[in-house]
């Protein structure tokens, strides 16, 4: 049983290392703000034989700044920063995704040792789930010590956080202890570049002011393709976006 104000409150917090400086500014119709001195880099994923992601190598790392702009329109010729094509281009940013906070939108799946929960609408495709036949049948067999420790693990690359799982006897989400940070996603078994990866509860604020939910683990789109802006939907995929990075061509 998810314990009500406080687990939902440790589900954001949990994780994260508190900062206060940390911040992704959603621009109206432009790019993404970041302040504070996000590290940013690049991660790929790495995938089996079956073409299952098993987690993410690290890839370049970008100089350190105390503040940078995110393309969000996908056209910007100096990717991964912005370089004004969005004004060019009449780039339609217009935030879709819903303002409620993650658990009352989460689909539930009872198990005997976890519960997991599951949004759909923030997955970013980076197939983490689909481990050791997917995280859905181990939530089912969470009575078995090896297949929890295992859903724990998988709900944890879920880099998105559409899959959380929490332990019946606490209450409490399971979460990976997670830096702030920025990652750019490459896919290379796709070809494609995908989303910006936010870890360590960095807050994201729209363009109205107001602020998403902060989670340990939100991506944000970069292709300018998502149905649920400001957040990754996986459209990079068919929309076969590249940001030019060489281990995808």
């Amino acid at each position: 049983m998810i314990k009500d104000k406080k687990s939902v409150s440790g589900h954001q917090d949990s994780g994260r290392h508190e900062t206060k400086s940390h911040k992704v500014v959603v621009s109206k119709d432009g790019p993404y703000i970041v302040s504070g001195g996000l590290p940013l880099a690049k991660e790929i994923i790495k995938t089996d034989n079956e073409g299952i992601s098993v987690g993410l190598s690290k890839g370049e790392k970008y100089p350190a700044q105390e503040t940078y702009a995110l393309c969000r329109c996908g056209g910007s010729k100096s990717k991964p920063f912005c370089d004004g094509t969005h004004a060019k281009v009449g780039f339609d940013g217009t935030e879709t995704a819903s303002r409620k906070k993650y658990i009352t939108q989460a689909e539930k799946i009872e198990g005997p040792g976890y519960m997991l929960t599951d949004v759909p609408d923030f997955c970013a495709v980076a197939r983490a789930c689909h481990q050791a036949g997917g995280i859905w049948r181990l939530a089912e067999e969470s009575d078995d010590p090896a297949s929890k420790k295992l859903a724990a693990k998988i709900a944890g690359d879920c880099i998105s956080g559409r899959l959380v799982v929490w332990d019946n006897e606490t209450g409490e989400p399971i979460e990976p202890k997670l830096e702030p940070s920025a990652s750019l996603i490459e896919d290379p078994q796709k070809g494609v570049s995908g989303s910006i990866f936010l870890k360590g509860g960095v807050p994201v604020e729209s363009s109205d002011g107001k602020k998403y939910e902060t989670r340990n683990r939100v991506t944000l789109c970069r292709c300018g393709m998502s149905d649920n802006k400001p957040f990754c939907d996986g459209s990079h995929i068919s929309c076969g976006f590249n940001d030019g990075d060489k281990s995808i061509n």
